[in-house]
């Protein structure tokens, strides 16, 4: 059984179809991968899932159990953590602030809170540094390694990355790729929308194509990077 599983999901922002009948799955420690141009659905499939968008058709399950109608928070409390583009960070909290947020589901449980930053700052030990310091005042790598914190307080077992390297130095990129990977291997399962279509499929086992809001190609993350379709849209032709 899947970890995440979604089934014939359909969109609608008014009158305009954003998703149509998309199907896919994570299963249990995995990375996979979405590919597509903007426009392509890609953001609106993470926000579904995550519970910010209503979807007008289809299911999503979650260890078996059909989370499709359920509220944001009650998805956070099963697991569910989502990133969103633009990291969003509250810009007048301090780094410690924004993180306690990301743990609020877990409130109650101080101690646990106190585990999740601690295991924030091992992965990030500049937001150590900072923790005191406003999260407006952060450079963008450093937002981005808070927001993917954030996300980290509520003890994920599925990650919704979106665009975790827009606007963010080459030297950077690599960093908070090789940081997504050591999350992976913590055991937590990442569902990935990137622009670096090449850095995607270099960290992910398996990947989906999207176009328009249709799935047009899936595989494995080495079958997608040899396909001509995937190489001339997404890879800038040779590989």
């Amino acid at each position: 059984m899947a970890l995440l599983e979604v089934k014939d999901l359909t969109v609608r922002y008014g009158g305009v179809v954003a998703l149509h009948r998309l199907s896919l799955q994570v299963e249990a420690g995995e990375i996979v991968t979405l590919l597509g141009a903007n426009g392509a659905g890609k953001s609106t499939t993470l926000r579904a899932i995550s519970g910010l968008v209503p979807p007008a058709g289809g299911q999503i399950r979650l260890d078996g159990e059909e989370v499709t109608r359920l509220p944001a928070h009650a998805l956070v409390e099963r697991g569910v953590a989502h990133v969103p583009e633009g990291r969003k960070v509250f810009p007048t909290l301090t780094v410690e602030e924004n993180l306690n947020l990301g743990g609020y589901t877990r409130r109650r449980h101080r101690h646990a809170v106190a585990e999740g930053r601690d295991r924030v700052y091992q992965l990030f030990p500049r937001l150590k540094e900072r923790r005191h310091q406003l999260a407006g005042t952060l450079s963008g790598g450093e937002q981005q390694m808070l927001a993917i914190g954030r996300g980290l307080m509520a003890s994920p077992r599925l990650l919704l990355l979106d665009e975790p390297s827009l606007g963010l130095a080459p030297k950077l990129v690599v960093e908070i790729f090789r940081t997504i990977k050591a999350i992976n291997r913590q055991g937590v399962a990442v569902l990935l929308v990137e622009q670096n279509a090449r850095l995607a499929l270099h960290v992910a086992q398996r990947g989906y194509v999207l176009e328009t809001g249709r799935l047009v190609l899936e595989g494995m993350a080495h079958e997608l990077q040899g396909d001509p379709q995937v190489r001339e849209a997404y890879l800038g032709g040779r590989v």
